[in-house]
């Protein structure tokens, strides 16, 4: 793999006219005028109810809550898709897994990622004179011209997928339990099922592995120095910037952080969302020190919780899916019921948002692409049709009014990934297929296919309970509309210059800082920082 490290490392030393990867960040001072920031942060696995301000029972999200009272909370806020690699995929480039290719996980070993005539965000902002970074969880592919420092990003610093994708020292609460790496030159098999064993989880710093294994319980401390490190040189440098921070949290592996001495709040899980709020705490004060009023910090979630991991897992609040759990199986993440997509979601921006405001606007992860392109006067790619919205009128003009129509591709629960069977039509929702994910009982709801569709009523109905009957006025009226919005997208997708992506697996993509330790092992010495741009290994 030696040959190919060199040829990615060749093809980024042009970028900015720096030597690539850009630890030092040698930014140009280019004067920003009035071009905003953008600090978008996404949260894994965290449910709708995870949020205090959303559901009374939380109380681990004081920074976040803190945020809603400053800023907008939204209600009715979706994620693209109800696992992590699609939600992320559309996030980046305002598009459905169906037009951008990404419709399923990509694993350790995957030769591929978010197809590379894909346009993504971060790609838009450096044409427009931003400065970049992305820190957290990407999963959208590591190999080759797939990492984040060729897809837009000037700095990348995390896990290149999922956390519960390796092996730590100290592994994190998990369910199943997971055993640590094995230890010196002894290779381990683990019967397991979703524990990794033969290889340890790698902390990348731009293109260099500077940590394998990773040490989970100080990865949050790392991912704010990194944020607010660059938060601060890249205001310094005159420049506009773009911060993307992919959390750990709330996913599994959770990691063990020190429990509260209240008794109510001993359970990990609440640990762990004490310790994400504190982060993204952390990042917002840095923005209000540096940039308050030019800085505009959008919180959500990729999906709903993994209810497989029982009480590892979040809320769906009331949410809760009960046609499909009374059927049996999980109505959250992989599924396209609420619980699955409905995601807590907080806009802020000081002087411009509007504070202590709840929006009921119907919106959706697509709608932070075309939205940050707008305000900062960038153009939307050509040649590609998108399925976001600008919501730059909800945000500041008071308008509650956002899609009249979404669609929740399929996500494994049932049916083909990717496909778009489940239909949001202002207050209604129509599904074709059910199927539940992997609940924490073990049982997996069966996939029914619905001809004509469930129907529901959210207005009147949230825990998507009883579905209208068919033969009802009510029904009658909203299936014709329903049916033509699904044609309507299905031919535009049809007519749309769409993208296939490579799930192609091959043992040799396998990230490893030290193929001649088991498990893969190395560690930096010497933290790199962004004052210098050596790394000293041991």
């Amino acid at each position: 793999m030696g040959w190919l490290f060199l040829k990615v490392l060749l093809a980024g030393v042009s970028f900015l006219g720096c030597l690539y990867p850009l630890v030092d960040f040698c930014f140009s001072g280019e004067t920003r005028g009035q071009k905003p920031n953008f600090v978008i942060i996404l949260a894994d696995d965290m449910g709708w109810g995870d949020l205090g301000a959303n559901w009374a029972e939380t109380k681990d999200t004081v920074n976040l809550d803190k945020m809603a009272a400053e800023g907008m909370r939204f209600v009715d806020f979706h994620a693209a898709a109800s696992t992590c690699s699609p939600s992320r995929a559309s996030l980046l480039t305002g598009r459905l897994g169906l037009r951008h290719g990404v419709t399923h996980n990509f694993a350790v070993t995957s030769v591929g990622g978010l197809p590379l005539n894909e346009t993504t965000l971060a790609e838009v902002l450096k044409q427009a004179g931003y400065v970049t970074a992305m820190i957290g969880k990407w999963h959208l592919g590591h190999h080759g011209s797939y990492h984040p420092n060729f897809r837009g990003f000037d700095y990348y610093f995390g896990i290149p997928y999922s956390h519960d994708m390796g092996c730590t020292d100290t592994p994190g609460y998990n369910l199943p339990p997971c055993p640590a790496c094995p230890p010196g030159d002894r290779s381990s098999r683990n019967l397991e099922r979703a524990c990794y064993t033969d290889v340890a989880l790698p902390l990348y710093e731009n293109l260099n592995i500077v940590e394998q294994p990773v040490n989970l319980s100080g990865l949050a401390r790392k991912y704010a120095e990194k944020a607010t490190q660059f938060i601060q040189h890249a205001s310094a440098s005159g420049r506009p910037f773009l911060l993307y921070v992919g959390l750990a949290h709330m996913h599994v592996p959770l990691s063990r952080t020190q429990l509260s001495a209240d008794p109510r709040s001993q359970r990990p899980y609440g640990a762990g969302l004490r310790e994400m709020d504190s982060l993204v705490g952390q990042i917002k004060d840095k923005v209000d020190r540096i940039a308050k009023e030019n800085t505009f910090l959008w919180f959500t979630g990729d999906n709903g919780p993994w209810a497989q991991k029982c009480e590892l897992a979040g809320s769906v609040g009331p949410f809760t899916g009960s046609w499909q759990s009374h059927q049996g199986g999980s109505p959250a993440k992989q599924t396209t019921w609420e619980g699955g997509h409905r995601v807590p979601a907080l806009a802020y921006w000081p002087g411009r948002i509007p504070v202590n405001v709840t929006s009921t606007a119907l919106l959706s992860v697509l709608d932070i692409f075309p939205t940050v392109v707008a305000l900062a006067g960038a153009s939307l790619p050509q040649g590609r049709h998108f399925d976001g919205l600008d919501a730059s009128k909800v945000l500041f003009g008071g308008s509650q009014t956002g899609h009249r129509v979404l669609f929740h591709p399929n996500s494994g629960a049932a049916g083909e990934y990717g496909e778009l069977q489940t239909v949001r039509l202002e207050h209604y929702k129509a599904f074709y297929i059910t199927g539940g994910a992997k609940a924490c009982d073990g049982s997996t709801g069966p996939e029914q296919h619905h001809e004509p569709p469930l129907i529901f009523n959210l207005e009147n109905d949230v825990a998507e309970g009883v579905p209208l009957e068919r033969g009802s006025a009510e029904y009658q009226r909203v299936l014709p509309k329903v049916r033509e919005v699904l044609a309507d997208v299905l031919r535009d997708i049809a007519d749309d210059n769409i993208s296939r992506a490579d799930y192609t697996q091959d043992p040799s993509v396998i990230p490893c800082c030290n193929p001649y330790q088991v498990a893969c092992r190395c560690h930096a010495t010497e933290q790199t920082d962004f004052s210098t741009s050596r790394n000293i290994w041991k």
